[in-house]
């Protein structure tokens, strides 16, 4: 009814995306398949490494190492003051 599209279909991830503004996107995931845990939001930034700098450097909790993923993300999780976990990523 918002008029996304289905761009990503993993079986327990996909994604939808606005055909007039592509990196307009929702995520729905069921559980995560190549991680420990499952995240409780995502977001993308610019510079994951930087991030991932940021977030080791602050003594953040890293949940999931930074590593590349099968569907084109550079990734890693980190857990946010309030326990929540939290999918940083870049798309490659």
């Amino acid at each position: 009814m918002l008029g996304f599209e289905e761009v990503m279909n993993l079986g327990w991830i996909m994604t939808l995306a606005s055909p007039s503004n592509p990196v307009a996107q929702v995520s729905v995931m069921t559980n995560d398949k190549t991680a420990p845990v499952t995240p409780d939001m995502s977001v993308e930034v610019d510079d994951v490494e930087a991030a991932y700098a940021a977030m080791r450097d602050s003594g953040a909790e890293i949940v999931h190492p930074l590593q590349d993923e099968e569907w084109g993300v550079r990734r890693f999780f980190v857990r946010d003051p309030t326990g929540r976990v939290v999918n940083v990523l870049s798309h490659r």
